[in-house]
């Protein structure tokens, strides 16, 4: 980190707090997913946002993925770690979709990586199938994953509230929920309900707009996520959820940074 680097993060560190309501509004970083890890920190500085979920391809030599996850550069990832410091940002979870084809070495050194970035929450777009695999790191390590849910409807991957339940049978205690109400509105699923009865078990919420019967991702305020009454219902109940905020709906080569501060810009509105 260069000081030039460190100084311009300390100074926006200073005026970097994204609790909006008593709801912490952050962002997970696949939102900046056309910039490296510095760039990030600085589009989170620029957005306003201090709550971040880390995705791994911002730590993953990109082409080098396989051999990182099973020789992990641990001093690289706590350098990673003093930056997102500086920078005033919450390294609140990080994200790790250990997949049916990791090896039982790469899934042990994915929680020995949240370690080294100090951070004790696991998110992972992980198959239903691997989670027996997974959780006795969880046990051994004392680190929750929460399963993140897409819109795929297909079998071994995470698209219903069944498949969640089926998958936390019996591990509830360590296999959380990383809720992400765009692709369960897509799957034709209510998030508000859900919230509500399982609440206790969300780690993180993944903020999105999305249509109905596989329709995709929009623009916040034009899909049928049901945004403004999950951030409503977050903020009467105090549920102690982060709302990460993932910028998924624009084409290669959208200004996400312009596009994440509309994104805010629609939370702050719903949380006033």
């Amino acid at each position: 980190m260069t000081r030039r680097f460190f100084n311009q993060l300390a100074f926006a560190a200073a005026t970097v707090n994204s609790k909006i309501g008593g709801v912490m509004v952050g962002s997970q970083s696949y939102s900046f997913r056309d910039r490296p890890f510095d760039a990030m920190l600085a589009g989170m500085n620029a957005v306003g946002l201090s709550y971040l979920e880390l995705w791994q391809g911002h730590w993953e030599p990109k082409g080098q993925e396989e051999e990182f996850r099973t020789h992990p550069d641990f001093d690289l990832i706590r350098g990673l770690r003093k930056k997102a410091d500086a920078a005033g940002i919450d390294v609140y979870a990080v994200n790790i979709s250990m997949r049916d084809s990791w090896t039982d070495e790469q899934i042990d050194k994915a929680f020995q990586t949240a370690l080294a970035f100090n951070v004790r929450r696991i998110t992972s777009s992980s198959n239903i199938n691997t989670i027996p695999r997974i959780y006795p790191f969880c046990q051994r390590y004392k680190i929750p994953v929460a399963v993140h849910n897409h819109d795929s409807m297909k079998a071994n991957e995470f698209s219903t509230p069944e498949d969640i339940a089926k998958a936390r049978q019996g591990r509830e205690d360590w296999i959380k929920i990383n809720l992400d109400i765009g692709h369960f509105t897509s799957a034709n699923q209510d998030p508000l309900p859900f919230l509500q009865r399982h609440h206790a078990d969300i780690m993180t919420l993944h903020l999105k707009d999305s249509l109905p019967d596989h329709g995709g991702m929009m623009p916040f305020g034009q899909g049928k996520a049901k945004v403004k009454e999950v951030l409503q219902l977050m903020k009467t109940k105090r549920y102690a959820i982060p709302a990460m905020i993932e910028y998924e709906y624009g084409k290669p080569g959208t200004d996400t940074v312009a596009e994440m501060r509309k994104c805010f810009e629609y939370v702050k509105q719903c949380l006033a």
